[in-house]
């Protein structure tokens, strides 16, 4: 079975006081969500506080970036040890924003991700095409590329350890959604290259994520679709309520694997 995994990415928002006040908020409002893996993704300087704070809970921490190298002379990076001494056990790896504003490229990814896997991390791997992409009928060639981009050299015995999340680059931040069939079909197209690769139980153990707009109107008919596996929420996630909500609309979803 695979259990639904529902993700706030923070971004560049919340100091630590910020941060320190919206998980007071949102900690009571998680009671009754068996089921479904929750994780936090706030700022760097924002770790290990929320560390502190999430001791005992039923939530998971994790980064929003880290270099590929353990140490050296990389002035300003963060490594994948230096996230895990702060509580860290997860790492979203290629967000659309790193590849658009960052230089972040599907070799970059791949290296981060293999990175994460020898020390520990579970990673998030972003894939996703932009609005352009889509109406010019390519997604799949862009999908394709990015997944088959990022898993190269991941062993078999590592696949389930892996997320996927498909963000459509033109719904993210933008009020825009993909409707549940067209993530649908996304995400079932990313299920079909893991298995080319891996395997069918293989590529049915691997969580893929849908990130977009989500919010807690729409949230429960995208997590029905029997490949969407829960979300990697932006902007919902910075207020306490709504993303409870959207959490709460995963309850009592699992998938066969």
């Amino acid at each position: 079975m695979r259990t639904p995994i529902v993700a706030g990415n923070w971004k560049m928002n919340k100091t630590v006081e910020g941060s320190l006040q919206l998980i007071a908020e949102l900690l009571p409002l998680l009671q009754d969500t068996a089921g479904v893996e929750v994780v936090l993704c706030p700022p760097f300087t924002s770790l290990w506080a929320a560390h502190q704070a999430l001791r005992g809970a039923p939530v998971g921490l994790g980064g929003q970036d880290m270099h590929w190298e353990f140490s050296g002379a990389y002035t300003g990076e963060v490594s994948a040890e230096m996230l895990l001494t702060c509580g860290c056990r997860y790492i979203i790896l290629g967000h659309s924003e790193r590849r658009a504003y960052f230089s972040e490229t599907d070799e970059t990814v791949n290296r981060k991700l293999l990175a994460s896997l020898k020390i520990g991390l579970i990673p998030i791997v972003c894939v996703g095409e932009t609005l352009q992409e889509r109406q010019g009928n390519v997604t799949q060639q862009v999908v394709r590329q990015q997944v088959r981009g990022a898993f190269t050299g991941v062993e078999p015995a590592d696949v389930s350890r892996v997320i996927v999340a498909y963000e459509p680059v033109w719904a993210i931040g933008t009020g825009l959604t993909a409707t549940p069939a067209q993530a649908q079909e996304v995400h079932a197209f990313i299920r079909a290259l893991l298995s080319e690769s891996y395997g069918t139980a293989a590529a049915a153990s691997v969580r893929i994520q849908y990130g977009g707009s989500v919010k807690p109107e729409n949230a429960g008919e995208l997590f029905a679709q029997p490949d969407i596996d829960g979300g990697l929420i932006g902007g919902a996630s910075l207020q306490a309520g709504p993303f409870a909500a959207i959490v709460k609309a995963t309850v009592n979803v699992s998938r066969e694997a």
